[in-house]
């Protein structure tokens, strides 16, 4: 008997995280208010490749005047995401329809309480940030952590205000420093070396 209830607890837990689960899949990207958000990024350098850790990007949001479900606003998230551009033959940056299934816009850059004021960040872009190109987009959530609703950088084709961003490298400028002085210490080592060898070979035949 106590099998039984036990079964019947799993299998009503297992269809309780199917049927949640099934809830968040049937989020689309299409069914999201367009510009509903009004959404600016201007990057600290202009028409230059960024440098990942180091250059930042001011980022402002504000209510659209054309909002219809703004009382649903709970919760604004301003994402980094991938141009199309550099989305080709990368399906680990893919968009999908499917909101649970959508890979282009995997960086977070801030989240924070609905406010009808406009509200704006200045980022530094994480030194992980992969070379790309990128545009800005900020989800608006309601009180059941859903998208309700976006607004973004770029034009609906995602082709305007983008900018690129070049990725550190696996060595950093100290490391670089480092390792010239140490190789020019390595060679003045080996000289004064063969100085005072060749010095004490002189002695040793003076005597």
């Amino acid at each position: 008997m106590a099998i039984h209830k036990i079964l019947f607890a799993s299998l009503l837990v297992c269809l309780l995280i199917q049927s949640s689960h099934g809830a968040t899949k049937e989020r689309l990207f299409s069914d999201l208010e367009k510009g509903a958000l009004v959404v600016t990024a201007k990057t600290s350098r202009e028409n230059v490749v960024l440098d990942a850790g180091i250059d930042k990007v001011t980022v402002t949001w504000k209510i659209s005047s054309t909002a219809t479900k703004e009382a649903e606003f709970k919760t604004i998230k301003v994402k980094l995401c991938y141009a199309p551009v550099s989305q080709v033959d990368r399906p680990w940056r893919k968009t999908h329809n499917e909101l649970f299934k959508d890979k282009s816009c995997p960086h977070l850059i801030v989240a924070r309480p609905y406010d009808k004021n406009e509200q704006s960040i200045e980022y530094t872009l994480e030194r992980d940030i992969p070379t790309g190109t990128y545009f800005v987009r900020a989800y608006a959530f309601d009180a059941n952590n859903h998208e309700v609703a976006f607004g973004q950088s770029t034009d609906a084709d995602k082709k305007t205000n983008l900018f690129s961003v070049q990725a550190i490298s696996g060595r950093h400028k100290s490391l670089d420093i480092a390792s010239v002085c140490f190789s020019v210490f390595s060679v003045l080592s080996l000289v004064v070396f063969f100085i005072n060898e060749k010095r004490k070979a002189k002695i040793e035949q003076s005597k």
